[in-house]
């Protein structure tokens, strides 16, 4: 359950200017700046050292050095650059104490040549090295794309609902996971999706993109949540069966209904980590009174779908997220606490609380999240609030990202009854 980490001191360098490769992450400065290191400490130990123990020697290892953060040309420089340096602290009086006649001395002019053979080695090295970094900068690319195309940009305003998100890709080696989520507007009112496939890579993917598109039918056919429940488990169901080697992927999910013209929000929790409710101030867990099976699972746990019905005023938000959220761990290995967290944010946008909601698991994790993340926010627009000027240039600014992301990935490859219940405050 696992696209760049964003944040942190990723930098990146691009192999065109226009942008349109892929981005090849760049090595650590202190790997880059080896070499001077390396050259550094040589002048450093060669005066303090008898004439009887040339530390020029150690010069050989300079292109390998080299090899480790810079191409083949910077290698082959850096080769000739060892032998010309070599031959000066081998045949200089002024500097290293010794004849010129060492120039030629055939212990200095075995190094020449041994510093010359590394150097064809690390020059290969090099360019093995850097043919890797791109190949992998090009697959990693790919997925990231692949997920953003699936995860298609979500409306910013369903009638009086707003819609924000959030989508963080922790790809390790383009192991691209199976988060997704969705929000449509139907004849019941605003419906919302947010899941996590079991598993990573391509399989998970085509997964989570089965289970889109078997909601988007969904929620404008089925008459009421445990219906479209119901119809997403047998559309699971028929998908896993054609799996290739009794391959199972099993889905957690939340499904959130929010009507028109009432004051509530309706919610089927599939297995998945409990949405928020920012209630005037308050944080409340909706934790489900009866949970409800996975999806792909339904047949093997029994049971039916389940509806909590929670008030949902205008100026109210309800978070979903998945578990790469709550499972972001600190250095300590203690595990994120979203909801002290977003209880600080209460008083925030939803575009202003998913923007800290990023920076804070970023600097918790260290820059290391290991997780994709996905979080959605639905907010009841208050009584009076018409859309501001900014969710048009948001809208714009997402559907204009959506079709650069489709450019890059072509260049490179009647209401169920339900009584409402206590929540639980924090």
């Amino acid at each position: 359950m696992r696209l760049p980490r964003r944040g942190g001191t990723d930098r990146r360098r691009r192999t065109e200017p226009g942008g349109s490769e892929p981005q090849v992450p760049a090595q650590p400065a202190w790997i880059r700046w080896l070499p001077v290191i390396y050259v550094a400490t040589v002048l450093a130990l060669e005066p303090i050292t008898p004439v009887q123990w040339p530390v020029s020697f150690v010069l050989i290892a300079l292109p390998v050095v080299a090899a480790y953060a810079h191409g083949p040309a910077f290698v082959a420089a850096v080769t000739v650059f060892a032998i010309v340096f070599e031959g000066v602290l081998a045949g200089t009086p002024c500097c290293a104490g010794r004849d010129v006649g060492y120039l030629w001395e055939r212990h200095y002019v075995a190094t020449y040549f041994s510093t010359a053979l590394v150097g064809m080695l690390g020059a290969l090295l090099a360019a093995h090295r850097t043919r890797r970094e791109r190949t992998l900068a090009t697959v990693r690319s790919v997925a990231e794309t692949a997920q953003r195309v699936l995860l298609r940009p979500v409306p910013h305003l369903l009638g009086r609902i707003g819609i924000e998100t959030l989508y963080v890709s922790a790809a390790a080696e383009a192991r691209i996971g199976g988060d997704l989520f969705e929000a449509m507007s139907t004849a019941h009112g605003v419906r919302l999706l947010i899941g996590d496939v079991r598993g990573k890579g391509l399989l998970a993917v085509e997964t989570a993109a089965a289970m889109l598109a078997a909601f988007r039918e969904a929620a404008h056919d089925e008459p009421d949540l445990p219906a479209m429940a119901r119809r997403l488990e047998r559309s699971m169901s028929r998908r896993a069966a054609q799996l290739p080697g009794g391959e199972e992927r099993f889905i957690t999910a939340v499904l959130a209904e929010i009507p028109d013209d009432e004051p509530v929000v309706r919610i089927v929790n599939c297995g998945h980590p409990p949405p928020l409710l920012i209630d005037r101030g308050r944080i409340s867990e909706l934790a489900p009174c009866d949970p409800s099976p996975p999806f792909n699972l339904g047949v093997l746990l029994g049971g039916d779908y389940h509806v909590d019905v929670e008030p949902f005023r205008p100026g109210d938000q309800l978070l979903l997220y998945t578990d790469g959220v709550t499972e972001t761990r600190d250095r300590t290995g203690a595990f994120y606490p979203l909801t002290q967290r977003v209880r600080e944010w209460t008083g925030l946008s939803p575009r202003e609380l998913l923007n800290h909601l990023h920076r804070d698991l970023v600097a918790y994790s260290g820059a290391a999240l290991d997780d994709d993340i996905a979080v959605l926010v639905a907010h009841r627009l208050p009584d009076g609030e018409e859309p501001g000027p900014h969710t048009d240039r948001a809208r714009e600014e997402s559907t204009g990202g959506a079709r650069r992301q489709r450019r890059r990935l072509g260049a490179a490859l009647g209401r169920h009854p339900a009584a409402a219940r206590r929540r639980r405050p924090h």
